[in-house]
């Protein structure tokens, strides 16, 4: 191959991963858009006044929602590190945060195309990066119907049909991330053809791993209800009760089976399944028109907290390594 043609096959790659960069981030801001115009709509719907927030509540829900994530990138890094990746923990942390905005793009795929496009280097493999992200997201999802099955059978054992929901949806999602489970699933699908070296990842996969996991998810999960908690007490004038403490098991699994049947729905940010599962659990102590405005709101605030964040991490792009070319 001459220098020329080499030149010519380089420009066209450069070309190519530009036009599949701008395809991602169009596909990104369109879900979001939607998403932000669907919110708004059903508040108008509801007739309600923006004049009516507590501002301050919802500054300090988008700033718990940030925090309460921390705990599943924490437990995604050590992953990364078990399976033999050696990430710094700023390119972890970016490709966390980034890659949530894919949620918002229906099929939930462009959550492992962020992440992995983000993270990936001379210390991280692509299909073992994107093998992590499975373990964590579905690890995620188990805590969470689990927490919620937890709450709803010790509190609330009258909502049958809900707490059904939770210990199917945590059996779905959990089950697969039992390691020889997991282990013996990304065989079937043919990882091995792209990375030869899969087995020895796997096998850092153990029960003292996912047993950190599950401790330090459900941490996770008690600050995202405690988001939405602070969601509530934003709208006081459409409650029909005050948000007192006693109310936070409850709402803490709502926030989480929320989430995770809106995750399994593969709808965009679980649009509509999350506002579902809210108002059958809010309806009863703060009235219908609040479990509504509650789950939009919270919808609406934790996707402006995720794109600054996300804003600020990109900007902040990590240095290559000494022995890692520029690009």
């Amino acid at each position: 191959m001459t220098a020329e043609q080499t030149s010519n096959k380089k420009r066209i790659i450069a070309i190519a991963k530009l036009l599949f960069r701008l395809t991602i981030l169009v596909l990104v801001g369109i879900g979001i858009w939607e998403t932000v115009v669907k919110a708004l709509a059903e508040l108008e719907e509801q007739k309600f006044a923006l004049s009516q927030i507590q501002p301050w509540w919802l500054l300090v829900a988008g700033l718990v929602y940030l925090v309460g994530m921390a705990p599943c990138w924490r437990f995604w890094h050590r992953t990364l590190h078990a399976m033999g990746q050696r990430p710094r923990w700023l390119e972890s942390l970016r490709a966390f945060y980034i890659g949530h905005l894919g949620k918002y793009v229906p099929g939930k795929a462009l959550v492992v195309i962020l992440r992995t496009g983000l993270i990936r280097s001379n210390r991280v493999d692509t299909s073992v990066a994107a093998t992590s992200v499975f373990v964590e997201t579905l690890t995620m999802m188990a805590v969470g119907a689990f927490v919620s099955a937890a709450i709803l059978g010790a509190m609330y054992r009258d909502k049958t049909g809900l707490l059904l929901l939770a210990i199917v949806l945590m059996l779905c999602a959990g089950g697969p991330t039992l390691p020889p489970i997991f282990r013996r699933l990304v065989r079937l699908v043919g990882v091995k053809k792209v990375n030869p070296d899969i087995d020895s990842a796997l096998a850092g996969l153990d029960f003292r791993l996912m047993s950190f996991g599950w401790v330090t998810v459900a941490l996770g999960w008690c600050l995202l209800g405690l988001s939405l908690w602070l969601t509530l007490r934003a709208i006081p004038t459409t409650t029909l009760r005050p948000v007192s403490l006693e109310h936070f098991p409850l709402v803490t699994a709502c926030v989480a089976l929320a989430m995770v049947a809106g995750f399994l729905s593969l709808l965009p940010g679980g649009i509509g399944v999350r506002e579902f599962v809210v108002m059958e659990l809010l309806k009863e102590p703060f009235g219908e028109a609040a479990a509504v405005v509650s789950a939009i709101l919270l919808r609406l605030v934790w996707l402006l907290a995720e794109l600054l964040l996300a804003g600020v991490l990109y900007a902040a792009k990590p240095g290559p390594d000494a022995d890692e070319p520029q690009k």
